[in-house]
């Protein structure tokens, strides 16, 4: 039964567009990799990315001169990145910022077939060339994952700690959930989204219309409950699971979103920067602090030559209370010879007075 059931949820997932609403030429002048019907533009690249399972996919990378933040597309089931082309050239000029997109394994012009645990390689191989060819830091990158695409985006965000942000458009609990309303998670399941986001440590945007008809609205609203950092979601009244971008809102609100995140990573590093001034008098002092800590021990190293100036101040000290001692007993003595003499001189005088005395009176 699970084997069926995750068969059936496959099927759901993924249905590529047949035939591909685009080819790949290789310009014969430039040798630069084309994307026919569309004409080249000088800030557009064409990819061919290879993936850890062994397939390649097509990618495309679209780059705004003012970018500071990069946003990393995963398309829903039904698209490829013919169909994609004007949506994500038009988000890059209006969200000012460098936009990746790619197709699926199966998906376009992309090699190999459609599975969960291909969409995983396949968004690894975006990611890595943002990082490797475009430079591009985890903290500058925006993952946007739509319908199908929030499995793949929910993935590598549970996985990425110091990702910018996350914007959920239309996404899933899972892939059975959307046919069935379980209320536990089956090993079977595919995209167990529902298990992933209170993973992600960055703020998390969820776009999702009321009237949604293949993917319930409340597939979003519960998504964004489970959010850690929850940024004020956009409920489209009367939005279907295809159409959200023509709303008005719709870019209204994710400017506003993007906005917000680059301001408020660039106000954390601006504390960063000043905590780490403050911190900067305080290593420089423990740096002076270390010699003297040397010189120290070098001292304690150093065999006693003597005793010290204290020591010494109180051997004469010392002394010259012994010496003052020796000094008051000198006269001491001396005081008592003195009395000592004295008074026998006295006493002797006092007998010969006596004796005078005796001798007048026998006369």
């Amino acid at each position: 039964m699970g084997g069926v059931t995750s068969s059936v949820a496959a099927k759901f997932a993924f249905f590529p567009p047949s035939p591909s609403s685009y080819r790949l030429i290789t310009d014969e002048l430039t040798g630069l990799l084309l994307m026919n019907p569309f004409p080249h533009r000088e800030n557009v690249e064409i990819l061919k990315l290879s993936t850890r399972r062994g397939t390649e996919i097509v990618s495309m990378y679209v780059r705004h001169p003012m970018a500071t933040s990069t946003l990393l597309y995963s398309h829903g089931n039904a698209a490829d990145l013919g169909q994609m082309y004007e949506l994500f050239i038009e988000l890059s000029i209006h969200l000012k910022v460098n936009l990746m997109g790619y197709d699926y394994s199966g998906y376009g012009q992309s090699t190999g077939k459609p599975s969960e645990h291909h969409t995983y390689a396949d968004i690894e191989a975006a990611y890595k060339c943002l990082e490797e060819t475009y430079g591009a830091k985890q903290e500058d990158v925006i993952l946007y994952g739509q319908s199908v695409g929030s499995g793949p985006t929910l993935d590598l965000a549970a996985r990425l700690p110091r990702l910018k942000a996350v914007v959920l458009h239309s996404p899933i609990l899972s892939g059975l959930r959307v046919m069935y309303p379980v209320k536990k998670t089956y090993w079977f399941d595919i995209y167990k989204n529902i298990d992933k986001i209170p993973l992600v440590n960055c703020p998390v945007l969820v776009i999702h219309g009321t009237c949604d008809e293949v993917v319930d609205c409340s597939h979003g609203k519960q998504l964004w409950e489970l959010s850690k950092e929850k940024y004020e979601p956009l409920w489209l009244e009367g939005g279907n699971h295809c159409d959200l971008e023509h709303y008005p809102e719709y870019i209204k609100h994710l400017k506003k979103f993007i906005t917000t995140v680059e301001r408020s990573l660039s106000s954390r590093m601006s504390t960063c920067q000043s905590e780490s001034d403050l911190e900067m008098p305080r290593q420089s002092v423990d740096r002076r602090e270390k010699p003297r800590k040397s010189v120290d021990r070098r001292e304690k190293e150093k065999p006693p030559k003597g005793p010290s100036k204290k020591s010494k101040l109180r051997i004469t000290f010392e002394q010259h209370l012994d010496r003052s001692r020796r000094s008051i007993d000198f006269h001491d003595k001396a005081r008592k010879s003195v009395d000592h003499h004295q008074n026998n001189h006295q006493i002797e005088r006092g007998r010969k007075s006596v004796d005078r005395l005796d001798r007048v009176r026998s006369e």
